[in-house]
């Protein structure tokens, strides 16, 4: 069941969506070669207690930190760890949920790490413009499907892939809510899209293949063939104006 939150709804996720925007700003601040992925969870932790909040990920279905730390060819749910620093030219994924008066945000963002090269650049972009592309098809009495399809269509013409096994989610209560939210398919389909829905859109965007696998630790999505993947969220809204970005 899709729930319609209320004005009053809405704005407590707002105010858990900038919980996690901030949260974002301090950690991209800290990425820089050599710096821990445990570190950036820290940092993370840290600001989000501060904000008397709590974080979204540490602890759901046993996931042991704060964000998910996603390097290169790992696609999301990327553990941190004091063993695994980052190095020029390196990515890395960012994904981080705040809980505040009982609502969830959830946000990701994929940042470079010094100096990367062209093609690395170039998916950062297309996957980032991706989310803006089906954000703005989330409007209301679209179809769900049309966000998907405008997230898909964007990214194969840039010549790269979207992954297919993880998918976006509704957002509010929970973490992950009905319905969830394809970033591939055809336009059209799905439930009609209405004031009060809240979604977390996310392309995830390989440079080759869409195929992934799990590793050994459970949790971390990698790429099958090994080449960098990109990812990028917002927590968003539907309302009469149009889409409320509310983790911006």
């Amino acid at each position: 069941m899709i729930i319609i939150k209320s004005e009053r709804e809405l704005n407590y996720l707002y105010d858990a969506g900038q919980v996690v925007a901030k949260a974002h700003k301090e950690v991209a601040k800290a990425v820089a070669p050599g710096v821990t992925t445990l570190e950036l969870d820290r940092i993370a932790e840290e600001f989000i207690l501060s904000c008397q909040a709590k974080p979204a990920f540490k602890g759901y279905h046993g996931f042991p930190a704060s964000i998910c730390a996603s390097v290169n060819e790992e696609v999301v749910h990327g553990i941190p760890s004091s063993l695994r620093q980052v190095k020029s030219g390196d990515i890395i994924s960012i994904d981080i949920g705040a809980i505040i008066n009982g609502y969830v945000g959830d946000a990701a963002v994929t940042l470079p790490v010094g100096e990367i090269d062209a093609e690395a650049q170039r998916l950062l972009e297309v996957t980032e413009k991706s989310l803006y592309e089906g954000i703005e098809k989330a409007v209301v009495d679209n179809r769900l499907s049309d966000i998907s399809h405008a997230i898909q269509t964007y990214v194969e013409n840039n010549k790269f892939s979207v992954v297919r096994d993880f998918v976006g989610h509704g957002i509010g209560r929970n973490m992950h809510e009905e319905p969830q939210v394809p970033n591939f398919g055809l336009p059209g389909r799905g439930p009609r899209l209405k004031a009060g829905m809240t979604l977390a859109i996310e392309p995830m965007v390989n440079m080759g293949t869409y195929e992934v696998e799990t590793l050994a630790d459970n949790w971390t999505v990698v790429t099958k063939d090994r080449k960098l993947s990109a990812h990028f969220e917002h927590s968003i809204a539907i309302t009469d104006k149009g889409p409320w970005i509310l983790t911006k």
